[in-house]
């Protein structure tokens, strides 16, 4: 439906060449120029600022002066390919300007939205992806929906599978749900999105098989461990086909996640996450979860065949046996090999208490990290460590509990696993723990202010944000489980301390080092 208005006249026009007008809540700029009057929105698409002010050449070409952006004035093309400008249909009635300042159709505004969402997200645009995202909240869509079109835009281009980027997605839902503020649930999306689109950024497709076959959960596991993604992605299309839900594909994943300390972790971390996901966004987001979640873990290093994590095997055959009672306490200090020991030392025991020694291990360890090891230079690449080599301890744990709850044939594989991250850290931590200078006296406090002020990070890269995110997220949800006392008050005085304190990802020097030893060590 046309919206003709009648907003100036010609002479009013011609006394500047150009004119500013306000009708109908839209500031618009008029232009005369030697094709006649032109109409745009006044505000640049960019920042906002007047493009009345700008400069026109004879071409009709109209440039922001603030940050050059340059449009088609007849047309509204962005001639550095970013937002389009919205210009308006011109009826010159004698010496009358007329503008139809009717809106396109609601069905055209999104198709437009989403197209201009999908160049943002190309080019990692993050104010762009914000503007998009801002258009179709004004049209009244769920913005989650973005997200389910990030993992299809994405999912092809992470060579190597899932990245945090997904994980982080699932977690940025879950906030987007609980939070009231529309501007926090916005922040939520925006985040998610954004960190989808850094990851992928000039990446090229990785296309995945278009077999399909029938899914068997224990061919589909033994594909995975041969590292045969064809077959498996093939499988999974088939069970997804088959209109399969999650729950049926779980156990494979879960068995085909855990069958090695892999990862750091990610691998089993990642499967439940593509479960939050596939239920939070449905069935249009399984098949890219899954099958990037499957390229993941078949690309994954699989740390327990090397001779750090050679009791990892062992450990694992004696499971079962063990009668020490579980205590978070008898780890402290001790490497791998003795962590497995005293993890299979207490595997007759009921796993949830097992798994609550084992976090409080972990726990105590990111309290205790020693940051003088995010400052070293003169070290080894396999001594280059950081909060988030502890943090993961935390996210791991959490994703052992809820998956080893639904597939209790898995636990003695996750807590030994949960005890190589013992192990592994452990040489990295203080002699004292601090636990005075970091408790919390109210769990459900702490964990609301600090996740109200999540949307809001300030962290620069995505990474740190992820680990951030999750790490709180993970936390909350062991204490809110039932976690003994003791252990509770450890988890959330190490969560205090690594949300307080400063994380180092970029070490210049360090790299010179090493790369410089590396090198002359070449031959």
């Amino acid at each position: 439906m046309s919206e003709w208005k009648c907003v100036a006249t010609l002479a009013e026009l011609r006394c500047e060449g150009r004119l500013v007008v306000r009708h109908s809540g839209k500031q618009i700029a008029l232009f005369d120029t030697d094709e006649g009057v032109l109409a745009c929105n006044n505000r640049c698409p960019h920042e906002g600022y007047p493009l009345s002010e700008g400069t026109l050449d004879s071409g009709c070409v109209l440039t922001c002066n603030w940050h050059n952006w340059k449009f088609d004035l007849r047309t509204g093309e962005n001639l550095l390919d970013g937002d389009r400008l919205r210009t308006y249909p011109v009826d010159v009635r004698g010496d009358v300007i007329w503008l139809d300042l009717a809106d396109p159709p609601k069905d055209a505004r999104r198709a437009r939205a989403l197209a201009n969402l999908e160049e943002a997200f190309n080019d990692n645009d993050y104010a762009r992806i914000a503007r998009e995202l801002g258009r179709l909240e004004l049209l009244g869509d769920d913005l989650a929906d973005a997200l389910a079109l990030g993992v299809r835009w994405s999912h092809e281009r992470m060579r190597y599978g899932w990245t945090h980027a997904f994980a982080a997605a699932a977690d940025w839902l879950t906030l987007h749900d609980e939070f009231q503020d529309a501007e926090a649930r916005f922040a939520c999306v925006l985040e998610a999105l954004a960190h989808m689109a850094g990851d992928v950024l000039r990446e090229p497709q990785h296309p995945f098989t278009d077999r399909r076959e029938r899914y068997d959960e224990d061919k589909f596991v033994a594909s995975m461990e041969r590292e045969d993604e064809a077959s498996a992605v093939a499988m999974i299309r088939g069970a997804v086909d088959a209109d399969a839900g999650f729950a049926e594909l779980e156990p494979g994943l879960t068995r085909a996640a855990l069958a090695h300390y892999q990862g750091f972790g990610h691998a089993l971390i990642y499967t439940g996450k593509a479960g939050e996901l596939v239920a939070r966004l449905g069935g249009r987001a399984a098949e890219p979860v899954l099958t990037s979640l499957v390229r993941y873990v078949v690309n994954a290093r699989r740390e327990d065949l090397i001779p750090e994590f050679a009791a990892y095997t062992p450990a694992i055959a004696s499971w079962g046996s063990g009668t020490e009672p579980p205590d978070h306490r008898a780890f402290a200090g001790l490497g791998t090999t003795k962590a497995l020991e005293r993890a299979a030392a207490s595997s007759a025991a009921d796993p949830l208490a097992q798994h609550a020694a084992l976090l409080g291990a972990n726990a105590a360890n990111l309290l205790a990290f020693d940051m003088r090891h995010q400052d070293e230079v003169r070290t080894q690449i396999s001594t280059n460590v950081s909060w988030l080599d502890f943090t993961h301890a935390l996210t791991f744990g959490h994703a052992v509990r809820t998956q080893c709850q639904r597939l209790p044939s898995q636990w003695p594989m996750g807590l030994a696993q949960m005890a190589c991250f013992a192990g592994r850290n452990s040489p990295f931590t203080l002699d004292e723990v601090d636990i005075v200078g970091w408790r919390v006296s109210d769990h459900a406090a702490f964990f609301a202010n600090t996740i109200e002020a999540l949307p809001d990070h300030d962290r620069d890269e995505f990474i740190v944000s992820a680990h951030l995110l999750k790490t709180v997220l993970a936390a909350r949800a062991e204490v809110r489980a039932g976690l003994p006392g003791d252990v509770a008050e450890l988890v959330v005085a190490a969560v205090n301390r690594f949300v307080h304190s400063p994380l180092r990802l970029k070490h210049v020097m360090r790299t010179v080092h090493q790369a410089r030893k590396f090198v002359s060590l070449d031959g």
